[in-house]
């Protein structure tokens, strides 16, 4: 495109759909993210050349007048638009709570519970005995419930602790257990299930069917059985199909767990369904099967009056609420003929003697699950999980968190904000008799987590994986010294793990006795080059090694319940960089896969590295220029305790990908990317001095030739990390003095960002000296002051320009006053002009609107 007419003045827009997952409901795609990657890299290398832009994963076509007007609105390199709205991507510090700081310490053990002082925090839990019918699960996924929120609230005395129900796997038996053993996946009630192991009565759990995830299986048990306890058991319905015909239910908060799988049992057997909910989550009712006209706000008692008319004055024959107050009144209005009204929320029980004397034939009844006792319980579960197996009930939306997250699941459901079901992610112990695996394990860098896992975690047995396997320099000695730390067993196989069926013989050597518990994935290969230059065996070989390699892992290794998995990312694939546009895809690649991968049971940690000190196989080719040109990076080097530090607290926090590295707060660059971690005393809001050109203009064409020469040389050290600018000679060519194509590039964006003026991409190679070079932005700088003398009011629009640039790099506060002022001046200037309305301006949205990537630092 290089060669097209007018493309040096051209900014680009690449769009995609689904690449970044900005909500918590999205996983993001990672073949579009791959293409993320690359243009971050593009955007380092040809400043304000291009701006990424996802859409809607499964929108309409795109309004593509708005998104112009959003695109040319906003210095914002990076966006996306859900639902018409712009988001806009923000590195922030993983969110830390001083109940679960760092995330959850998993070597001892522990448990999610309300502490003395009211917090939900990680407390020490001691394994009883199993007692006669008791099973021990190993969980692995449990769901949240509005008990659990009434517990932290303290509503609930004499509670037994948080989570009660979880799904996951059999780990002991007690006596007179003859249903289960050993490594059987169940579902099912639990006690205190937020934590790695719970205790089951074995009449209250049941076998996850084939295909389900923990996490589905977990957002199953409380709310289908106590909405079937509540229609069978308490109203006496009969849910074979058509049963219930005719039958009419009001379901309140039916976008609500229980209501959600209200209304699908009540739908499976063929009753005429009612619902209310707040106006917002009306379509995900209406998804459900609820016609429009039988559903109502939630938030008034309107729909007392609205369904008795709908209903020809009839009203309900059953009515499931958790209501309080004027709500409760209104609803037993509602069954002006009798029937029942099922109270499970008992925040305003009443009693049911005074019911049924004011409301006749009405039976009120306050429950809860556990009423229905455990033999009870098992049957309705069987029950249940037939109708799923029927294909009659379907399981629930479910949104995913951590369980170090878990104080911030309880707030988010406390306002009424969900939607379904909540599920929390209960981390895998280490088997201490398991294998870790270490792909890249006798490079540098692997040998380092092979090191760390034997001192810090206590693995005994590795899996040391790299492509010249034991023949790999330095091999032999890298096993004998694990083994004098302490590792019992240390295999290490040649393997490339690109090669599927390779992997798969390593990973099936893999002793039965000690199976595999946790993978590092820490290979890769480097091969850099400008994007504009790179070749295709460039692109492939690195996208290869990196994407091939981990997709191979992570579907070799899906159904072998691993603690974690940890890929070796980069930096480079959020930030850009320049020169590494295939080593960006790829790790963005990466990026993406953890969070589709932790969507589902695979708990995957993918960390975005900054450069570490320690010279690894892949950074041992970098030459001094470029490390000089890291150094000047806001990333500076890691050593390798604080590396392997922050992969612990990564793996710990929960979030899929983290960015890992030591920030110098002082260099942050202009991208509002690094907005949310730039000190507030640091933080650029205006453009100070004289801008260059606007000095220039003033001295005559030699004294400007010299200042430009000046600047060249001095840029031209910086790059080339010289002590001065007086070390380069002025007449030599750039390429002898040291630059290659990486740091010519670097050059070019340096002394754009000086002058002001747009370069192409081949300026240091079309004007080989710095002479010649000082001469060409001469040239240019006198052509744009030429032309800006000559027509009226161009001068505004320079001012303009720099007012762009300034905001390119102000703080997202900076932005927003100055969006409202600019705002007030259009109205000002335009307002006498304007025939009819005036569409308002786009301005960035506020920091809710963002999607964070994280940075551990």
């Amino acid at each position: 495109m290089a060669g097209l007419p007018g493309w040096d003045a051209v900014t680009l827009a690449v769009v995609t759909r689904g690449a970044q997952a900005v909500g918590p409901e999205e996983s993001g795609d990672p073949a579009a993210a791959t293409a993320w990657g690359m243009v971050r890299q593009a955007q380092s290398e040809h400043p304000g050349r291009f701006v990424l832009l996802d859409l809607d994963p499964a929108g309409a076509g795109p309004d593509w007048a708005a998104l112009g007007q959003i695109l040319t609105g906003t210095p914002e390199p990076q966006l996306a638009v859900r639902n018409d709205v712009p988001h806009v991507a923000r590195l922030t510090r993983p969110p830390s709570s001083p109940t679960v700081a760092g995330g959850l310490d998993t070597r001892t053990g522990w448990r999610m519970d309300v502490t003395e002082g009211g917090e939900v925090a990680q407390v020490p839990a001691v394994e009883r005995p199993l007692r006669d019918g008791e099973v021990r699960v190993g969980v692995r996924a449990a769901g949240i419930n509005f008990y659990d929120v009434a517990v932290t609230l303290g509503m609930v005395s004499g509670h037994q602790g948080l989570g009660v129900e979880g799904a996951g796997v059999v780990t002991e038996v007690g006596p007179g257990v003859r249903d289960f053993r050993v490594g059987d996946r169940v579902l099912g009630l639990l006690s205190g299930a937020f934590a790695p192991y719970a205790v089951a009565d074995a009449r209250e759990i049941a076998p996850i069917p084939r295909g389900w995830s923990y996490r589905q299986a977990a957002s199953v048990p409380a709310v289908f059985l106590t909405a079937y306890y509540a229609l069978v058991d308490l109203a006496g319905w009969d849910l074979r199909p058509g049963g219930c015909a005719g039958r009419r239910l009001l379901v309140h908060a039916a976008a609500g767990g229980v209501g959600m799988a209200a209304v699908q049992l009540a739908t499976a057997c063929g009753a005429t369904v009612f619902a209310t909910a707040s106006p917002a989550k009306w379509p995900t009712v209406v998804a459900t099967g609820v016609p429009a006209n039988r559903l109502a706000n939630s938030r008034t008692t309107d729909f007392a009056g609205l369904f008795l008319d709908r209903t020809g004055g009839a009203g309900m024959e059953v009515i499931l609420s958790s209501l309080a107050g004027d709500m409760v009144d209104a609803s037993l209005r509602l069954l002006p003929r009798g029937g029942h009204y099922l109270e499970m929320g008992k925040a305003d029980v009443r009693d049911a003697a005074a019911v049924a004397d004011q409301y006749p034939g009405v039976r009120y009844h306050a429950f809860d699950l556990r009423q229905a006792g455990p033999h009870r319980i098992g049957q309705m579960l069987a029950a249940v999980l037939d109708l799923f197996g029927q294909g009659r009930l379907r399981p629930l939306p479910c949104r995913g968190w951590e369980v170090a997250q878990l104080p911030e699941a309880l707030r988010y459901i406390s306002r009424g904000r969900h939607i379904g079901k909540n599920v929390v992610r209960v981390p895998v112990p280490l088997d201490p008799e398991g294998t870790v695996l270490v792909t890249g394990g006798t490079g540098t860098l692997g040998a380092l987590v092979a090191h760390h896992l034997v001192h810090r975690h206590g693995v005994r047995r590795l899996l040391l994986v790299s492509r010249r396997g034991p023949a790999a320099p330095g091999a032999r000695e890298l096993r004998d010294a694990l083994t004098e730390a302490g590792a019992a067993a240390v295999t290490i196989a040649a393997c490339d793990a690109s090669d599927r069926q390779a992997l798969a013989a390593v990973l099936d050597g893999v002793p039965t006795g000690h199976p595999l518990t946790a993978a590092v994935h820490a290979t890769g290969t480097l091969h850099d080059a400008p994007i504009a230059a790179m070749s295709t065996d460039q692109l492939h070989g690195v996208l290869r090694s990196k994407i091939d390699s981990a997709m191979h892992l992570i579907d070799l290794t899906r159904g072998l319940d691993l603690a974690t998995t940890v890929l070796f990312s980069s930096a480079s694939g959020v930030l850009g960089g320049g020169g590494q546009a295939n080593y960006a895809a790829a790790n963005a690649f990466l990026d993406t896969l953890a969070g589709l991968c932790r969507a589902g049971d695979q708990p995957i940690t993918s960390i975005a590295w900054g450069l570490w000190e320690d010279t690894s196989g892949m950074t041992a080719g970098l030459t001094d220029a470029s490390r000089a040109r890291m150094a000047r990076s806001a990333l500076t080097a890691l050593p390798a305790a604080a590396a392997l530090t922050m992969m612990d607290a990564a793996v710990r926090g929960g979030h899929p990908t983290v960015v890992a590295a030591n920030l110098d707060l002082t260099r942050l660059p202009g991208d509002p990317l690094w907005n949310r971690l730039r000190p507030s005393s640091q933080r650029p809001t205006a453009v100070t001095g004289v801008p260059l050109p606007d000095r220039l203009a003033a001295q005559s064409p030699a004294r400007r030739h010299q200042a430009l020469l000046a600047l060249v040389r001095a840029e031209t050290a910086v790059v080339l990390a010289h002590p001065a600018p007086e070390t380069i000679d002025a007449q030599r060519g750039f390429l002898d003095l040291g630059l290659d194509s990486l740091t010519a590039i670097e050059l070019r964006n340096r002394l754009a960002a000086a002058t002001g003026i747009r370069l192409p991409a081949t300026t240091i190679f079309d004007h080989p000296t710095p002479h010649a070079l000082a001469a060409r932005l001469a040239e240019d700088l006198t052509a744009d002051l030429t032309a800006t003398a000559a027509p009226p009011g161009v001068d505004v629009l320079t001012r303009i320009d720099q007012l762009q640039a300034a905001l390119a790099g102000a703080d997202e506060a900076t932005v927003r006053e100055a969006t409202r002022r600019l705002q007030e001046l259009i109205g000002a200037v335009s307002g006498p002009r304007a025939n009819g309305a005036r569409q308002r301006p786009w301005s960035p949205p506020p920091p809710r609107s963002c999607w964070p990537l994280s940075t551990v630092n």
